[in-house]
């Protein structure tokens, strides 16, 4: 298939050519990291805002909401004098000063000082478990506090009920310790009351002191997508660290040892050794380890207890070929310096992968595609999710699958150029998606009549499926080219985004440079005109999800854009595999799901957990509490307790995959562990189902 993925994925030189001024303001060369931000996001946003007083207002709120959304720390006083800054933050931005931000900051930290001596006090000795009071969670119900007293009060009120929530799990815990055995572990209640209290002290020493740990560059950063994110959701700032982390999630891989890393107590924790990275290899790094100091080969080591992880970690990283030497807390107590030769370090889980299953006599296959990954720094050369795709199904087709399921559930998108190209895998030539941006309508079509596979598709898809997923979902189905089966619909982020450098930076601040911007350029288009924004992919088969009564996605999301229309493209349906057989196969999945036990167990829970979002208010009466806590447990032990089984006789890797990992235990577990979610789960198992009824039989 032939296609230009370079030309779709819009280059920077390419937008800079394209950017048209939409701002009352203007900027000028030396305007500094917002002025370079606010630029950005004048001349290259699909939709651009004026900057005054209205968007001053915008951010101020976006602000306010970022640092205190469950209304924890500042009060209403606070807010009413903050005000002051309402209208005035867009002739800030336009100066290059931080008035605002910074006033907010210090209120937030002079809050977490005040806050510091009330929590230890607080939660020093038991709390009144007899009182009638009541707690009500959840931002989007509650207001400021009109002032500190009552602010006070309120935290009174919440660190109660936060260690009321843990007494009462660790309570419930004890109630199944019924065997000798386990009523030897029992602890009396004064022990549990205790550690539930601590636990909540440690919760909120650990937050504030993540807080505290952020440098100006940090809170700039926080800043900027404070901004940001009001022209819409998607539109992002990325220091130069973040644009690092997410070109990893993108490529699957990075240069480093091959280490999970997690902060415990200020320390830098081993969660685990990369199967085949450098530390697996060298052998000595442990999950478990507490990582103590760090030093580039023989220079002297930097000390990292205390620092924050994002730093400790750009010090772990490195080049190729370049040594670190990491000095190690290990479990027993012993200090050792492992030294390790840094390596392109590949996160196979990231990548396509494939399987077969086995149903009453046939086979099918499975592919499961986390993302839609590209490596966009090798100009075409790197590895991208189509090339694998077409390797994987190139497999499952000489294992004799009679039909394959395309697994992208939680799948968030990611390359469009990627997305359209796969699309051509399934069709002969023809429009896969239309796009507009502010120069007017495109039409990306596969421009070959090849076509890689042309037996029948099941694509599985959730409310968490998005943007590239819904591209690729939404062509096949308008095509009727495959079923789509999944919740009532899926993300709906109907826009593209690029990356574009802020100009300037190099300062203490940035020593780096600014950064870049994620910025949304375009929305797309299903080639029958209606766009996916808001509204995502509706399912040819529906499977109840427990939470279809709250509202998900897009929908959810502050500043999202609007769905709209344009004329369908010219496209003719592809259904090269047994049309009518397909029609009955979904007719057929309708009336089962009907008759499904455990969907109506579903079904009964989603109404529950709707009914449930609607009541906030707990009591902090110990025994009220737990006849609550009781009562919600037992409308979930229904479907908690309902034993599925799938209807797969064998759910298993593929020889061809498993040949390079044999005598490697590890390894071969990384192989087949990802199999275990497949085997008790309903929506594959109704995905066989239509395969078997559209081509098994």
């Amino acid at each position: 298939m032939r296609f230009n993925k370079w030309v779709v994925l819009t280059s920077t030189s390419m937008m800079l050519a394209l950017f048209v001024f939409c701002s009352n303001k203007k900027f000028g060369d030396n305007d500094g990291f917002l002025g370079s931000l606010m630029r950005m996001l004048s001349e290259a946003h699909y939709q651009p805002k004026a900057i005054d007083d209205q968007l001053s207002g915008e951010i101020f709120t976006n602000v306010i909401n970022n640092l205190d959304r469950d209304k924890h720390f500042f009060t209403q006083g606070d807010i009413d004098k903050l005000s002051v800054y309402k209208t005035s933050i867009d002739d800030q931005i336009q100066a290059g000063k931080f008035d605002f931000f910074d006033s907010t900051w210090i209120l937030l930290m002079k809050r977490m000082d005040q806050l510091d001596p009330m929590i230890q006090s607080s939660l020093a000795q038991p709390f009144n478990y007899q009182t009638d009071d009541s707690y009500t969670v959840y931002d989007d119900v509650v207001a400021f506090q009109p002032d500190w007293k009552t602010l006070e009060a309120d935290w009174q009120k919440w660190l109660q009920f936060q260690s009321m929530e843990r007494l009462s799990r660790k309570v419930e815990a004890q109630k199944k310790l019924k065997d000798s055995a386990g009523i030897a572990k029992q602890k009396p209640y004064d022990t549990l009351e205790l550690q539930a209290r601590n636990e909540t002290k440690k919760f909120y020493v650990d937050w504030f002191k993540r807080l505290r740990k952020m440098d100006r560059r940090d809170q700039l950063s926080m800043y900027a997508n404070a901004i940001a994110e009001i022209y819409d959701p998607h539109t992002n700032y990325f220091p130069p660290e973040d644009k690092e982390n997410f070109d990893i999630s993108m490529t699957g891989k990075l240069e480093g040892i091959g280490a999970t890393l997690t902060e415990r107590d200020g320390y830098v924790k081993v969660e685990r050794i990369v199967p085949g990275s450098a530390s697996y290899r060298q052998g000595e790094l442990k999950a478990g380890d507490l990582i103590l100091k760090v030093a580039q080969g023989s220079a002297e080591p930097v000390d990292i207890v205390d620092m924050k992880l994002d730093d400790a970690i750009q010090l772990i990283r490195g080049k190729k070929g370049t040594e670190v030497r990491l000095t190690v807390k290990k479990p027993d107590g012993s200090v050792v310096v492992i030294p390790i030769v840094r390596e392109v370090v590949v996160i196979e889980e990231s990548f396509a992968r494939s399987a077969l299953l086995k149903y009453s006599g046939k086979t099918f296959g499975l592919i499961h595609l986390p993302s839609f990954y590209a490596d966009f720094s090798q100009r075409g050369r790197g590895r991208n999710c189509t090339g694998d795709m077409k390797i994987e199904m190139d497999k499952l087709v000489k294992a004799g699958a009679n039909g394959i399921i395309i697994d992208l559930r939680n799948n968030g998108g990611g390359s469009l150029a990627d997305a359209i190209e796969m699309g051509g895998l399934f069709i002969p030539r023809g429009p896969i998606v239309q796009v507009k941006d502010m120069r007017g309508i495109e039409v990306y079509a596969d421009q070959d009549d090849d076509v890689n596979y042309k037996g029948p598709i099941v694509i599985l898809t959730n409310t968490y499926s998005a943007s590239a997923s819904e591209i690729l979902a939404a062509a096949l189905q308008d095509y009727g080219r495959a079923v789509i089966v999944g919740s009532k619909s899926t993300f709906g982020k109907g826009t593209v985004q690029t990356f574009v450098p802020l100009e300037g930076g190099m300062s203490e601040v940035f020593p780096r440079g600014y950064g870049q911007l994620k910025v949304t350029i375009q929305k797309f288009y299903r080639i029958y005109g209606g766009t996916t924004q808001l509204k995502g992919v509706e399912p040819d088969v529906v499977l109840p999800d427990v939470y279809d009564g709250i509202e998900q996605g897009e929908k959810e999301m502050d500043f999202h854009l609007a769905y709209d229309k344009i004329p369908a493209a010219d496209y003719k349906p592809f259904n090269p595999y047994k049309e009518a057989q397909r029609k009955k196969a979904i007719e057929q999945s309708a009336k089962r799901l009907q008759k499904n036990p455990y969907y109506s167990l579903v079904q009964q829970r989603a109404k529950q957990l709707a009914a449930v979002r609607t009541s906030y208010t707990y009591s902090l009466n110990m025994s009220k509490f737990e006849e609550q806590e009781a009562a919600l447990r037992a409308q979930d032990k229904p479907l908690r307790d309902y034993k599925y089984r799938s209807i797969c006789d064998t759910v298993m890797a593929l020889d061809v995959d498993m040949q390079g990992v044999k005598g490697d235990a590890i390894k071969e577990a990384q192989k087949l562990d990802w199999l275990k979610r497949y085997r008790e789960d309903a929506g594959m198992d109704e995905a066989v189902r239509i395969l078997f009824d559209w081509a098994g039989k």
